[in-house]
């Protein structure tokens, strides 16, 4: 990732204490998917650390959005605070992106089964007219506009259990999957296989089929999981070929 593309669509730094909360929290945000795209990518490696002052130059801004943003990360568990280190890139394994894809399929299949019976029929069609616009946006491969329709797609089957507990552990899990669900929406095969998968999960919600519908979700998860181990084993096994090109040191 270079610095032209790391700063595009970034404010200067300078007065950027003065910015209102709003535009803070927008640059915090957007400091935070630059960060995470270069994390999923293998870009910034485990164990870098990450320095308050040296992102702010490199993206432009105040180092309060940069604090913000590495609050955000934090929170997604993709970098750690350490004594005496600062702030640090989490090691991703394997193990860690199947739990955190278990476990998410595990509470979407939850919400989908009482979504599915429980779901006014004004949101079974808002949910089907969504499915329908995302048919289109993939199409126009709009891939911006269809992150944002498939964060509503499966924020309707939350609110459509019916139950703020369930809604809320749902949300706080899409949080922490966000950096690797945007990583995959980045790949059209993955769209058109992702949008494939939600048109079973309608079908299930439109029939009220609650068994069907939680099964639907798992395997959605499921086969996100296994895509994103793919990526993974191919950033690892690009880092590994990096690795063996590198002159060695005697001791």
């Amino acid at each position: 990732m270079s610095d032209g593309q790391d700063t595009q669509g970034l404010t200067c730094a300078t007065g950027g204490d003065d910015l209102s909360a709003r535009q803070r929290d927008v640059l915090g945000q957007t400091v935070a998917m630059k960060l995470e795209a270069a994390i999923i990518a293998g870009e910034l490696e485990a164990g870098t650390r990450l320095d308050e002052v040296s992102l702010a130059e490199r993206y432009q801004v105040s180092r309060t959005p940069v604090r913000e943003a590495l609050q955000i990360l934090v929170s997604r568990s993709l970098v750690t605070r350490m004594p005496f280190r600062g702030t640090v890139v989490s090691e991703i394994t394997p193990e860690r992106i199947s739990e955190l894809f278990e476990a998410m399929g595990e509470v979407e299949a939850l919400c989908g089964r009482f979504a599915a019976q429980r779901m006014s029929m004004h949101e079974r069609a808002r949910l089907e007219a969504l499915h329908e616009e995302m048919g289109r946006i993939m199409a126009a491969e709009q891939i911006a506009a269809y992150e944002a329709a498939n964060t509503e797609f499966h924020q309707l089957i939350y609110l459509g259990a019916r139950n703020s507990e369930f809604q809320g552990m749902a949300e706080a899990m899409r949080l922490k999957l966000a950096p690797f669900r945007r990583r995959q929406l980045a790949d059209q095969t993955r769209i058109l296989r992702s949008h494939t998968e939600h048109s079973q999960i309608v079908e299930a919600v439109m029939q009220r089929n609650g068994a069907a519908a939680d099964k639907a979700l798992r395997r959605h998860l499921t086969s996100a999981a296994k895509a994103m181990l793919l990526h993974w084993r191919e950033v690892g096994a690009q880092e590994g070929a990096t690795l063996s090109r590198k002159p060695t040191t005697a001791s």
